[in-house]
């Protein structure tokens, strides 16, 4: 639950900073972070300021662990009701 907290915190913190700095519509700037923290990455857009740059180096870093870390959480809890189901 954690996890996904965080990641959402990311998601609005994101998106705010993208349609306040870079000037994308919140509807764009919710897309590029998702596809960020999903490891996709967004082709058509990179930010055009240092600040944006900055933030989104460290956005990548920070979200890519968050978004792995509850992917992997979520494996486990299948796997281990799968072997549950087993018994």
């Amino acid at each position: 639950v954690a996890l996904f907290v965080l990641i959402v915190i990311m998601l609005i913190s994101g998106t705010m900073f993208y349609t306040k700095q870079e000037g994308l519509s919140v509807l764009d700037a919710l897309y590029f972070c998702v596809a960020t923290l999903s490891t996709v990455g967004h082709p058509d857009f990179a930010p055009q300021t240092s600040m944006g740059k900055v933030f989104t180096m460290i956005y990548i870093v920070v979200g890519t662990g968050l978004f792995l870390g509850m992917v992997g959480h979520l494996a486990y809890a299948l796997i281990k009701s799968t072997q549950k189901e087993e018994k």
